[in-house]
């Protein structure tokens, strides 16, 4: 019989709902002839901790926030054999539903990824330190980590939405930086930049119209304008067009991204939503690849083969 390890953040979703969920769905492993075992994170870094320390098995099953995958990817990555991986998002944006074409039903998505594929999908790093889906600095950036754990368990996505508002009155800083694309050498001055891998970021679905998970490339979003009714502006043109072609943005498409600030950021970069704690000041960002179950219908949309 194959074995299935679920690691469960506790902290995140409706507690009771998402336990009675995963306790039912042992059943559904057995009929797929899978052995399931539970484990239940304790801490902040058990996740990646767990992962690191594991003896092998066919898959292993994410049940929390997007940091919560993050976590258990990092511990992957440190695996001499890496074991295939898959997320059932029960935080509070849920960014990756959609890269895994999973839906609210934690039963349901189990179907769904037992009855998926296994694909290798790109997979970013910056300063080393992987990210699934999406890394970012400046304005907006530091909302995902800052707002209190409190506020999303109550008001879910509203949480995030309250906390941009204010943000948005808050003055914009521009940070002066050079960045290096493909070997060509740039200067600018910017208010946020946004580098990712999905087609939903910041709980906007289709952030991107056509971005495919396994092309090596990934894509660099840099705002330049600095006056707040431009920048309202700028968003709202990021809401009726592709990003890509967005006023008042740079667009890069790339497998290679090193940026230098020659200014202090107010807040630290987020990586897939949590804190990226770093003294430095020149990020770079590469790409490597992963093994992880999709549902057949991400697989055939979001994949090139």
């Amino acid at each position: 019989m194959k074995k299935v390890i679920i690691i469960h953040n506790p902290h995140s979703g409706n507690k009771k709902n998402v336990s009675d969920s995963l306790e039912k769905s042992k059943e559904i492993f057995k009929k797929y002839g899978y052995e399931c075992e539970i484990v239940k994170t304790r801490y902040k870094g058990h996740a990646k901790e767990l992962m690191i320390l594991m003896m092998p098995v066919d898959l292993v099953i994410s049940v929390g926030g997007d940091g919560t995958f993050n976590e258990i990817v990092s511990g992957n990555l440190k695996r001499e054999k890496q074991i295939p991986l898959s997320h059932i998002p029960v935080g509070t944006a849920n960014d990756l539903r959609d890269l895994f074409g999973l839906g609210s039903d934690i039963l349901k998505n189990i179907e769904l990824i037992l009855d998926g594929k296994n694909k290798y999908i790109d997979l970013c790093l910056i300063n080393n330190q992987p990210f699934v889906y999406v890394a970012g600095f400046g304005k907006f950036m530091n909302i995902s980590y800052d707002t209190p754990r409190k506020q999303k368990s109550k008001f879910g996505y509203l949480a995030y939405l309250g906390a941009g508002v204010r943000d948005f009155f808050r003055p914009l800083d521009r940070y002066d930086v050079d960045y290096e694309i493909d070997g060509i050498k740039y200067k600018g001055k910017y208010t946020l930049g946004i580098v990712s891998n999905a087609n939903r970021i910041a709980g906007v679905k289709n952030f991107y119209k056509d971005v495919k998970l396994d092309d090596s490339k990934f894509e660099v979003l840099l705002c330049k304008t600095h006056k707040k009714d431009k920048f309202l502006k700028s968003l709202v043109d990021i809401g009726l067009n592709d990003p890509s072609k967005a006023k008042g943005f740079d667009f890069f498409k790339t497998d290679n991204f090193k940026i230098t600030f020659n200014n202090k950021l107010r807040h630290p970069w987020t990586v897939d939503g949590e804190k990226f704690i770093c003294s430095a000041n020149t990020y770079e960002i590469k790409m490597t690849h992963m093994q992880f179950r999709l549902s057949k219908d991400a697989a055939k949309r979001n994949c090139t083969k």
